[in-house]
């Protein structure tokens, strides 16, 4: 009791929330195997991120699009948010490869539509189980232009990596006009401010061109391998 003689903790009968937060759990973990036992076998992978609202008739889509086909055409499953949008052009792009195309779907109020698209597609209800399998099951990123969702996953690969709560590996931005003032800010405030070091500049690199995206997607695993270590794998079961 504290001073006003009030409890610090309502008794569960009191909390109407306290059975349904128990079940949300298992469907949290449901989540999480589902989602595992989808992607394990679709090594290796790149995601790509985009904006939801880009048009088929965008230059934006076209690029997403080719790069997608360039990606799959070379051995990589294609991972997308399984919507419409950028993530329809990386799923497209993939379908029409040679390499499975995989949209990992969200259930949104305003509900977002499943893409045409996916060879394999799965549904979570929860944004940070989703974004989770991203980081997971993928040995690359390319992010092309979007909002505060290709923000959010942007930052979140980049702090992941940064720490070392996963292992190291290429961020490309696709579409250098789009992001030349965000690299920029970093490195004249970031940068200047020692929030971040240099060096984490290395994680970002600005490519435009699809050939070029799946180069420097091989040569960064060249010396490293697409397997991950044992070291590595330990390293994702504490992601």
């Amino acid at each position: 009791m504290n001073q006003h003689n009030k409890p610090l903790i309502q008794p569960v009968s009191d909390q109407p929330w306290s059975a349904k937060e128990s079940w949300r759990l298992f469907r949290i973990m449901a989540e999480f195997v589902e989602g595992t036992e989808s992607l394990e076998a679709i090594q290796p992978a790149v995601g790509i991120f985009g904006s939801a609202r880009t048009t088929p008739d965008s230059p934006h889509y076209r690029l997403a699009e080719q790069i997608a086909k360039a990606l799959s055409d070379a051995g990589f499953a294609v991972i997308s948010g399984g919507g419409p949008g950028i993530m329809e052009a990386a799923n497209k792009g993939a379908y029409f490869g040679q390499s499975p195309s995989v949209g990992l779907n969200i259930q949104l109020p305003h509900e977002q539509r499943g893409n045409d698209f996916q060879d394999i597609s799965q549904t979570f209800k929860h944004f940070f189980t989703r974004k989770y399998m991203f980081i997971k099951f993928s040995t690359a990123y390319v992010v092309m232009p979007g909002g505060f969702g290709t923000m959010d996953e942007l930052m979140e690969a980049l702090t992941l990596v940064q720490t070392g709560k996963t292992r190291k590996m290429p961020i490309i931005l696709v579409y250098s006009q789009f992001w030349r003032g965000l690299v920029d800010w970093f490195k004249q405030m970031m940068v200047t401010e020692g929030f971040i070091s240099s060096e984490d500049m290395n994680l970002i690199q600005l490519i435009d061109e699809p050939k070029e995206v799946v180069n420097a997607i091989f040569k960064h695993y060249e010396t490293c391998g697409f397997e991950l270590t044992a070291a590595e794998r330990e390293i994702q079961l504490n992601l």
